[in-house]
């Protein structure tokens, strides 16, 4: 016997987390296995730029969704954050490679690993909660409840819903961690370059 709801929540959330994180682990593997064979690791090198820059313009959808951005759909953009901030994370594990030359850039790696991590575990957890909220209303209404008396029977799981939703007050600390570490690692590539 399955409890209700299980089999969509590893269908819709679950299993697109757990395949999307894969595939990033698996196409940094394997991009970086081909950088090598093909003798091609000074490409490797420079993809840090290209990925530090898709990160960036991912954000902004965080100018869109606080109205510094005034047109697009809040939706396309979210879409463009979340691949952005996929492909530039890839492109920066790829700059990684499997190489530890200093400790800087494997903080910034790792503290960009949390934070995309952190970012898609939200998005899960917040949508699940959506539709748990959702569901639980529209089963009230079925039932004939008026209005206040389903506001009332749905009071803490929207309460619950609105705690989820300040998710990002774990997730934007994060975020500026990896930002002060990357700022870090960037400025330390000038100060050390050897420009001759």
């Amino acid at each position: 016997m399955t409890i209700p709801g299980t089999a969509s929540l590893w269908r819709n959330h679950i299993l697109p987390f757990t395949l999307l994180v894969s595939l990033l682990g698996t196409a940094t593997v394997v991009g970086d296995y081909l950088l090598h064979r093909l003798d091609l690791v000074w490409v490797g090198r420079y993809l840090g730029i290209p990925g530090t820059l898709l990160i960036i313009g991912s954000l902004t959808y965080s100018l869109r969704k606080r109205k510094v951005i005034a047109s697009g759909n809040v939706k396309f953009w979210l879409r463009m954050h979340e691949l952005g901030t996929w492909l530039g994370s890839w492109m920066v594990l790829l700059h990684a490679g499997v190489h530890f030359n200093a400790i800087l850039p494997w903080l910034a790696t790792i503290a960009m690993g949390v934070n995309v991590i952190s970012g898609m575990v939200g998005k899960m957890l917040l949508g699940r909660a959506r539709e748990h909220v959702q569901a639980q209303r529209e089963q009230y209404q079925l039932r004939g409840l008026p209005k206040a008396e389903v506001d009332q029977a749905v009071f803490w799981e929207s309460v619950t819903f609105d705690a989820m939703t300040k998710w990002r007050k774990v997730h934007i600390p994060i975020f500026i961690v990896f930002a002060v570490l990357a700022l870090g690692h960037i400025v330390s590539i000038f100060l050390f370059w050897g420009w001759r």
